[in-house]
């Protein structure tokens, strides 16, 4: 009888705790669906008020002018080239020194203790500020190389500030991969390079270009390392030409030209003390979520596309 009460007393024991567990899990997981529900309806919010006091100077004219100190003919211009440009040159550098780099650190770098002290320098790098990439390309490319205040030192710059992303990025994708891949084309006499280029990355296209396209739609929006380098706040002109009417035909002088990026030019007109210069920094920003909303889209969407055929 003594042991009946004191299994029935453990039993209800268990069962209050047990209770209690799933009040709690119950309680945090309402919690987190409101803090996830408040950020959001805050985010689109805020979203919502850029899109409406910038509209009305969303216009052609307002992508096609020049930045002026009439509010009215100021545009966005010289930015969105500018910004095209500069993701043109981070684009060129980053993704084939980033995927090889992760190519080789994942199917050919072996684990050894070279390989881990990479690994670790290359995740802590993805995570550090911005503005030491600032520094260091102003000391670096600016200074160093000579390369001045232009177009090629901004890309380079940002190329540095994302290559930790592609890296990790490319790495986790390669991971993923299951072995029996690998050696289901070594056991038909693949060489590891056609190992690696006909079944491994073909496999592993989707994971790597989200991966990519989610480190230029950080890029397009970084301000403080661009600053750092010298970036011009106003400019009135476009970089030459990369397609000349003369033999060679192609110019890379471009690359030597000043520039500006559209986090910029929002950043001179919310400084500004005219509030009619703070509804062209709305358009700016409107503009510049668009971008960003379209890149995010475009990665889910390959995604998507490059998974929909791939099983395990």
């Amino acid at each position: 009888m003594a042991q009946g009460d004191m299994a029935q007393e453990n039993f209800k024991t268990v069962q209050d705790g047990v209770s209690k567990r799933q009040f709690l899990s119950a309680a945090f997981s309402i919690l987190g669906l409101l803090v996830i529900l408040v950020s959001t309806i805050v985010l689109l919010a805020l979203v919502v008020q850029l899109f409406v006091q910038g509209y009305p100077r969303l216009n052609w004219q307002f992508f096609t002018s020049f930045p002026s100190s009439n509010y009215q003919e100021a545009g966005i211009l010289a930015a969105w080239v500018g910004s095209f440009l500069v993701m043109l040159v981070t684009v060129t550098i980053a993704v084939p020194l980033g995927v090889a780099a992760g190519i080789y650190l994942e199917e050919y770098g072996g684990k050894n203790w070279l390989a881990a002290i990479i690994e670790i320098n290359v995740t802590n790098l993805a995570g550090v500020p911005s503005i030491v990439y600032g520094l260091l390309a102003l000391g670096f490319f600016n200074d160093t190389l000579g390369l001045g205040d232009s177009i090629s030192t901004a890309g380079l710059t940002l190329a540095l500030l994302i290559l930790p992303i592609v890296i990790v990025t490319t790495r986790e994708a390669l991971r993923a991969i299951p072995n029996s891949l690998r050696e289901a084309a070594y056991a038909v006499g693949s060489s590891k390079w056609q190992v690696i280029w006909d079944h491994i990355l073909p496999c592993s296209y989707g994971s790597i270009l989200t991966g990519i396209i989610i480190g230029l739609s950080r890029a397009i929006g970084e301000t403080a390392p661009l600053i750092t380098i010298g970036a011009l706040t106003f400019i009135a002109f476009l970089p030459p030409a990369p397609i000349q009417p003369d033999f060679p035909f192609i110019s890379f002088e471009w690359l030597k030209a000043p520039f500006t990026v559209m986090p910029i030019q929002m950043f001179n007109w919310v400084s500004r003390p005219e509030p009619e210069f703070q509804v062209n920094a709305a358009a700016a920003g409107a503009v510049l979520i668009v971008m960003t909303l379209t890149m995010n889209g475009l990665a889910i969407y390959l995604r998507y596309r490059f998974r929909k055929g791939v099983k395990w």
